[in-house]
């Protein structure tokens, strides 16, 4: 039963339907209820991606060395560039979204259909490059070995930089069968044969004494601090991964199990495996949320051509969805500053 409040020329429903709590629509409300609980959703994630970060420090990958890909570049290292570029893009798609609100409430039917597009175009920008990132992340660029302790052994030249694999590898007249659960031990497989073997690699390092091994924990160099007592010795901290004597890295190398290439959910050449855990994940599930986007933008924007809108005398739904895309171009930027800058 409706509670009612009468007054002295007319009798107010209460609940009716018709009072907006702070001037917001029904829509808008629950679209905020939307993006609070998809905020700590988001929280969730990032937090448990910070948690193991710093749990897992010396064996956690140097962003620099990860992201170092820029399409029609190849063999250029650009570290950090095409991340930064994407996320110039999305925010820059913010600023069309928020053009397009406002050409909303000037009821000019022209200008949103034209803000939105151009809001479409920067998310499929986005989306496309994050599967190209993907793309690289998963194939890898240099290769690594894998102990039977599971450590992870990257190889370098004198000057400390990496050597890819086939720079050096050799090929041994082997027949290698891919390993698979019907034929494996204890079930084992492997989603497919890498290039190389673990002789090859051991064979053609063997071949090329200038080359040395450099494994994933991270030590900090305060080399700058000792240049000029001046500055803090907590600002100079600069982080590098070890590299191993030559002696060392023959003996390392002799305990080799797996060779890897790229990264997936089991291994990662780039350091630990929890590192691609978690960046398929989270950069997954926001990539999820900006295509979700471009679908219900398109959506919006066809309206918005059929004049179903100017039909309402309103653009409430632009202002309503362009709230989701803020939201997600939010999201992006603690994705972007935790996996990338931190």
């Amino acid at each position: 039963m409706e509670s009612t409040v009468t007054t002295a020329n007319s009798e107010e429903k209460t609940w009716g339907g018709g009072n907006e709590p702070m001037g917001a629509s029904y829509g808008k409300l629950m679209m905020w209820f939307f993006i609070v609980s998809d905020a700590l959703t988001f929280s969730g994630f990032l937090g448990a991606y910070g948690f193991s970060r710093f749990k897992f420090i010396e064996t956690w990958p140097l962003a620099d060395e990860v992201f170092t890909h820029f399409p029609f570049m190849h063999g250029v290292s650009a570290p950090m560039y095409y991340v930064a570029l994407m996320t110039f893009i999305l925010i820059f798609s913010s600023v069309t979204m928020v053009l397009a609100v406002d050409a909303g409430h000037h009821m000019q039917k022209s200008k949103v259909a034209f803000y939105m597009f151009l809001t479409i175009i920067g998310g499929l920008i986005f989306v496309g490059s994050q599967a190209w990132e993907w793309k690289n992340f998963i194939k890898g660029e240099y290769g690594a070995i894998e102990t039977k302790g599971g450590s992870l052994l990257q190889f370098v030249d004198k000057e400390g930089h990496r050597v890819k694999l086939e720079d050096f590898a050799a090929t041994l007249p082997e027949e290698r069968v891919q390993l698979k659960r019907n034929t494996g031990r204890w079930f084992m497989e492997e989603s497919a044969l890498p290039s190389y073997s673990v002789a090859e690699v051991q064979a053609g390092f063997k071949a090329h004494p200038e080359l040395l091994i450099r494994t994933e924990v991270i030590y900090e160099d305060d080399a700058v601090s000792k240049k000029d007592t001046r500055i803090d010795h907590n600002l100079t901290k600069i982080k590098h991964k070890t590299i191993l004597t030559r002696a060392e890295s023959e003996a390392r190398l002799s305990n080799a199990s797996l060779v890897i290439e790229g990264a997936n959910l089991t291994h990662n050449e780039y350091g630990s495996k929890l590192f691609a855990d978690f960046f398929f994940f989270i950069t997954g599930f926001h990539g999820f949320h900006v295509f979700s986007g471009v679908i219900i933008n398109i959506i919006i924007f066809f309206n918005v051509l059929l004049g179903t809108y100017e039909k309402r005398r309103s653009y409430e739904m632009v202002e309503k969805v362009g709230l989701y895309w803020h939201f997600v171009d939010l999201v992006w930027v603690f994705v972007f500053t935790v996996f990338y800058l931190v």
